[in-house]
Formats: C-alpha cells, sequence, structure tokens
C-alpha cells in the first residue's frame, strides 16, 4: 500500500515521508512496519502496515485537492458551541479525523475566532499546530520549502481577514482562486 518514499500524512501529527519498510517482532507478533517522519516536529512514527488505514495514514493531497482546501480556507466559518470547552473538543475532533478538509475548516474557523473575538490559551495551541500541520501538507502538495509553506499558509490567512474586516463576511468567502495561489 505505501512505499518507501511515498508522502504521507499521518492525523494529529501532519505530513512526513516513509522512510523505511521493515518487519519487526513486538509482543511476540512478527509484522511489517512502516517507519515515518514527520516534518513538522521532527518526529518518527512506527506504524503497522496492516494498520496504517486504520489509524489515518493517507497519501498527501495533489494540485487540485489543494485548490480545494483553499477554497475551504477562503470560505465562510462554520458555526462552532460557544462554550470554549466544547468548541476545543470539536475541533480536536476534527483534527483527529486526518481529514484535510476538515483540518482546513479547523483553521479557518480558528482563525476568524481570533480576529472576531480571541482565542483562549488552549485554542492558540491548537491553532498554531493545526496550521503547521497544514502547512506541512501543503509544502509536499506544492513542492515547497518547510518555512515557505507556512509563510504561505500565514499570508493567505492574513489576507482573508482582511477581506473579512474590510467586506465582512460574505457568501464565498474572500477572492476566487487562481493559479497565482499556488505559487
Amino acid at each position: 500500500m505505501f512505499e518507501v518514499g511515498d508522502k504521507v500524512v499521518y492525523p494529529h501529527h501532519g505530513a512526513g515521508v516513509v522512510e523505511k519498510k521493515e518487519h519487526r517482532e513486538v509482543l511476540g507478533q512478527k509484522r511489517e512496519y512502516l517507519t515515518i517522519t514527520i516534518l513538522y516536529n521532527e518526529m518518527t512514527v512506527m506504524v503497522p502496515a496492516e494498520n496504517a488505514e486504520a489509524a489515518g495514514l493517507r497519501p498527501v493531497i495533489d494540485e487540485k485537492t489543494v485548490k480545494e482546501v483553499l477554497a475551504v480556507l477562503k470560505d465562510d466559518g462554520t458555526q462552532m458551541p460557544k462554550n470554549w470547552n466544547r468548541r476545543f473538543k470539536h475541533n480536536r475532533d476534527k483534527i483527529k479525523t486526518g481529514d484535510v478538509f476538515e483540518l482546513a475548516e479547523v483553521v479557518r474557523n480558528l482563525s476568524i475566532r481570533d480576529l472576531d473575538k480571541g482565542l483562549s490559551t488552549g485554542e492558540k495551541q491548537m491553532f498554531g499546530r493545526a496550521k503547521k500541520i497544514l502547512a506541512s501538507e501543503l509544502m509536499y502538495a506544492c513542492d515547497m520549502e518547510e518555512q515557505e509553506a507556512i509563510d504561505f499558509l500565514e499570508n493567505l490567512l492574513e489576507n482573508i481577514s482582511g477581506d473579512r474586516g474590510e467586506a465582512g463576511v460574505s457568501a464565498g468567502g474572500a477572492s476566487d482562486l487562481d493559479d497565482d495561489d499556488l505559487e
């Protein structure tokens, strides 16, 4: 399913590269494991190959999907629980799914909330982590350097926030996507 050199996303940790496949004996069972180096926190994760899909491991998105993700970021925010505890759990659960669109929603919604009302300390940490996870995937999907992907996402969120502040939140978000967004 996954091969050495594949760029993959591990939910809650971000994008990385499959560094090796090897058979190991753990707790008396011999299994094939994938060793994945996660970019943003320089973590190495070993995942049993047979459980990779159940763990949420998936390939990095393609350029078409990048445009769809950027559209989610530019779209209107969705309704979130008013209670910060429930909102935190709601967003944490979305991040755990490993779905890039759910992650983009969390980044967008926390960005809007930060602009409008500010974020709790826990939400600020979650927002920072979610942005790094999304940037790590954009880095591989758009063939960027790590800092370039982080700056790209930060600039995009700042531009969207500026557009929201000037025109209010309108249907369709800030502006239409074009190929310049990917360069």
